[in-house]
């Protein structure tokens, strides 16, 4: 059912909302979080800051705004990575959204600071439903939606729940539950390692905590990589015609 058409005044309002994001967008990456307030916003914008909290009650608000578009953002490059091939190509599906997701947070550090430096609430703390958040989980699905794809049709390796220790065990059931049960506690185990893993290694890339040792991170990517592939029971295939040293992108892991 299409949804009603929009008032003039609620056009006008949406397009300004769109424009304030926008604009703190641009100061943040210009100039860092800390020049992200509400009252700098405002003066880009030629409005006043009482006249901006119309729009947005608080800077948190705000915030939680922007970064629900960069969740948002990131969740649609890499499902256009995932189907940009077919199902039965479940390597490359997961090859091309790992490697695309490399690509824009590194494309977007101070994006990805933004999303992913602060803590995710749990699902019964209060701002547990807050646009953020809500962005947040919907990205989280993409990587879900696929491991789930893979298990369903070519189940893994993992451990048995009664095999895992106590305290895991109680952890990944009630976890496996949140997931309604796609996934069974040892296969939501195996899913969180993997994620964890990847994750892991792209915010120490991109917070530069490998600088010491490593001036290109695309071979330990890789390699990354190719354990997550052997773990999920895929063939890990190198990206086609790369050239050492340089980054994958979201439009060059497409086929």
């Amino acid at each position: 059912m299409a949804a009603p058409a929009m008032s003039r005044r609620e056009r006008v309002r949406e397009a300004t909302l769109v424009e304030i994001r926008s604009v703190a967008h641009q100061l943040l990456v210009r100039q860092g979080s800390a020049a992200v307030t509400i009252n700098a916003v405002a003066r880009e914008m030629g409005m006043s800051g009482p006249a901006l909290y119309r729009y947005y009650a608080s800077h948190e608000e705000l915030v939680g705004a922007v970064t629900a578009d960069f969740y948002q953002e990131l969740g649609e490059v890499m499902e256009r990575a995932r189907h940009a091939h077919s199902e039965e190509d479940s390597s490359r599906r997961l090859l091309g959204m790992c490697r695309a997701m490399r690509g824009w947070v590194t494309a977007h550090p101070a994006e990805f600071d933004w999303m992913f430096a602060s803590p995710i609430p749990g699902p019964d703390q209060p701002e547990a439903r807050s646009p953020r958040l809500l962005a947040g989980l919907d990205f989280e699905q993409v990587f879900l939606d696929e491991v789930v794809r893979l298990w369903e049709t070519k189940p893994f390796g993992v451990p048995a729940t009664e095999d895992l220790p106590d305290s895991l065990r109680d952890q990944m059931i009630r976890y496996s539950g949140l997931l309604d049960g796609r996934l069974p506690p040892g296969a939501a185990h195996v899913f969180l390692g993997c994620w964890i893993r990847l994750y892991g290694l792209l915010c120490m890339e991109v917070f530069r905590q490998l600088d010491f040792a490593y001036s290109d991170v695309t071979p330990i990517f890789e390699n990354c990589l190719a354990d997550l592939c052997s773990t999920l029971g895929l063939e890990y295939e190198p990206p086609a015609g790369r050239t050492p040293g340089t980054t994958p992108f979201p439009e060059e892991t497409q086929s």
